[in-house]
């Protein structure tokens, strides 16, 4: 299992994902699960993978691979749009091969959620969440981010905070407190977690930052968190229904 989300927001997009991949409590896996594809100036585009480790392995080799061929490909698309479309039929070639092999497709669960967003020069940010059935839906103002993977435990806190016109400070500062609740949680998420701010309009080169175990802005939100839920709780009423 993992956990990624993203977020498209009127300042711009953040992208984050943890790196763990697990096959039971005894196999236990680092795998990076955020990829870029990129032409600073022109284009940037982040895709987000969470579901079966060779599904996801797969499309993005592909991926990569026919950017240096002719063809339509990641870097020569003329919009985000076809791009989830690109990465969506390629998603289900993936499926359609690996399910359809007698000997080692029975019962295992080829399946795999992406996200993908970014900019392409000419038209404005976008973001969109690619099912496993490789169709997909773009995020909106009144839903302006996607998660996927382990999303119940880092739900909440987004869902409160989280606006269109967040600020980018906002938006990892929530989203680090949502992957602080999710990894306490769940032991098939954890860190470290890879993180990629980009600002509207910009084209710049994608920078990811690198969120490890001793991160001290990480840790200090963790703790501060924490101590502040505990507080707000303590502050709560008591109940009266059964006198006291």
């Amino acid at each position: 299992m993992t956990y990624c989300v993203a977020m498209r927001l009127k300042a711009g997009l953040l992208f984050a994902s943890d790196s763990r991949t697990n096959a039971g409590v005894d196999h236990i896996s680092t795998f990076r699960k955020m990829n870029v594809f990129e032409a600073p100036g022109e284009r940037l585009i982040c895709v987000l993978n969470a579901g079966n480790l060779a599904t996801t392995q797969s499309v993005i080799s592909l991926l990569r691979q026919r950017c240096g061929h002719e063809g339509r490909h990641l870097l020569n698309v003329e919009s985000l749009y076809e791009a989830a479309e690109l990465l969506g039929r390629t998603l289900k070639e993936v499926v359609a091969r690996d399910a359809n092999d007698a000997t080692l497709g029975q019962g295992v669960d080829f399946g795999a959620n992406f996200i993908i967003g970014g900019q392409i020069r000419g038209e404005a940010p976008r973001l969109f969440h690619v099912y496993p059935q490789g169709n997909f839906i773009e995020a909106t103002e009144d839903t302006p981010y996607f998660q996927i993977g382990e999303s119940k435990y880092g739900k909440p806190i987004i869902d409160r905070v989280i606006r269109y016109g967040s600020s980018l400070n906002e938006a990892t500062k929530c989203t680090l407190i949502s992957f602080d609740s999710t990894i306490r949680s769940n032991l098939s998420v954890g860190l470290p977690i890879d993180m990629l701010i980009y600002r509207s309009d910009s084209l710049a080169p994608a920078a990811p930052h690198r969120v490890e175990a001793t991160d001290p802005y990480f840790l200090k939100l963790s703790r501060g968190w924490g101590e502040g839920l505990r507080r707000v709780f303590a502050k709560l009423p008591d109940e009266d229904w059964f006198g006291g």
